[in-house]
């Protein structure tokens, strides 16, 4: 490894070492602490790392391996408990705000057609991680208010599939918007059917007999080759590397190992997301901040205004009342990393110029930075609400977790069973969890000390 390269990245981990236990003391959270860490060490201010764009291309395996739990997270099953979220308030919210921005920036901001099909929908989208660590901090995730923004938060994570999929088709110079685009999503479509179809009768049998090795060192690179692989594959048919780890994650979303790899992943995936977000604070060059802070200011007003003006009136439509829906809108009102997934890829390939890309770039991150501010205001309106409804509540519990399901482990599951109280089982076992699976225990695989 090159040594500069080498301290590059220790100073980033200084600087977040630094900056995000004191971004967080303030109560900003982790998000906007990597976000200012990189702009300290960036360009625009110490100017201690000059190669940002080394570092970004580094930093996108954060997103990569995001959308790789996204994937797995979005189970069939789940999905059906809160397919009304999910699929109609969510989808809605998608559709409406990214169709009103797209018409904003195109005949206000006189944007590019191909830039403004890209813009509005990517503006849309809110950010995943840290409004999920928000509601987490807060002990709200479980509530009602919770529920909603986490069913709206998937149904944008499911629009990021075709946006990015757009992205790279608009990317091509002899693309024409209309019938020639159409064939292209139909081909990609085909494409990833092939794929899913491949991984569906391949994969399964390879981590099966990678867990029946024993060997905790291969599963885990296994994992990381599932994930890396499947993004290169994606990325060599002209789609991006995020959409293949999109794909990844689906293929094991109803695996018997999808919690194992999930805990083999999860390290790499904290530190490169907080990667990505010390890039991103890298990438932006202030100057457009300095020279026009009331215009940068109210494009971000403009833009959270808008998600809120949407989505408030639709969670009204879909049965939120009092104050509740408010809350939902004001803590999805921020851009998310997705957009600046997608801005990146978008100025990389030509759709958008430096100083577009700087400026959408400085609207997504400072409403991030607003958005703890109105994470605090939604606190305060669902606390309004539970006044009135707490004892109406039923409180909810989380399955219980059984470390083995050998001889004990099965007894207690049966006994849970006639209780009618939900468990999961984790086991290492290999076959032990494909015979139990099979008659229809929620079994998986994991290394759990002295299960048996």
């Amino acid at each position: 490894m090159n040594p500069d390269y080498l301290t590059d990245i220790i100073v980033l981990l200084v600087a977040a070492v630094i900056t995000v236990p004191f971004a967080r003391a303030l109560g900003l959270g982790a998000v906007p602490g990597f976000l200012i860490a990189g702009l300290v060490v960036g360009p625009s201010a110490l100017g201690l790392i000059d190669n940002v764009s080394e570092m970004r291309h580094f930093a996108e395996f954060g997103i990569v391996l995001l959308l790789f739990v996204i994937g797995i997270e979005l189970r069939p099953s789940r999905l059906w408990l809160i397919r009304r979220t999910v699929f109609g308030l969510g989808t809605l919210q998608v559709l409406v705000t990214g169709v009103l921005i797209t018409s904003i920036v195109y005949f206000v901001f006189a944007l590019p057609l191909r830039a403004a099909i890209l813009a509005g929908p990517a503006l849309a989208l809110s950010s995943t991680a840290f409004v999920l660590q928000l509601l987490t901090e807060q002990k709200l995730l479980k509530s009602a208010y919770g529920r909603t923004s986490f069913g709206v938060l998937l149904a944008q994570d499911l629009a990021v599939v075709p946006l990015l999929a757009l992205t790279s088709l608009l990317a091509m110079p002899d693309l024409t918007i209309g019938k020639d685009l159409v064939l292209a999503l139909i081909e990609a479509l085909a494409i990833l059917t092939i794929v899913l179809l491949g991984g569906r009768y391949f994969l399964q049998p390879v981590l099966h007999r990678v867990a029946r090795s024993g060997t905790p060192e291969v599963f885990t690179a296994s994992a990381v080759l599932l994930v890396l692989g499947t993004a290169v594959v994606t990325e060599r048919i002209g789609l991006s590397m995020s959409m293949g780890a999109f794909l990844a994650g689906l293929l094991i979303a109803d695996s018997a190992y999808r919690h194992q790899v999930m805990a083999e992943i999860q390290p790499f995936r904290a530190f490169l997301i907080g990667l990505f977000f010390m890039s991103m604070g890298m990438s932006l060059d202030l100057s457009h901040l300095l020279e026009q802070p009331i215009v940068s200011l109210g494009l971000v007003g403009a833009l959270m205004s808008v998600k809120v003006i949407v989505l408030w009136p639709l969670t009204r439509l879909f049965g939120m009342r009092g104050w509740s829906g408010l809350a939902v809108a004001l803590v999805l009102a921020q851009g998310g990393e997705f957009a600046l997934v997608v801005f990146a890829l978008t100025h990389q390939t030509g759709l958008l110029s430096e100083a577009l890309f700087q400026k959408l770039l400085l609207v997504v991150l400072l409403s991030m930075f607003a958005t703890p501010f109105l994470a605090r205001l939604a606190h305060q309106l669902v606390h309004l609400r539970a006044i009135g409804v707490k004892s109406r509540e039923q409180p909810t519990s989380a399955p219980v977790v059984l470390a083995g399901f050998g001889g004990v482990g099965h007894r207690i599951g049966q006994i849970l069973d006639m209780a009618e109280i939900p468990y999961v089982a984790i086991d290492h076992d290999v076959s032990r969890v494909a015979h139990e699976r099979a008659e229809g225990q929620p079994v998986f695989f994991g290394e759990v000390g002295g299960c048996s």
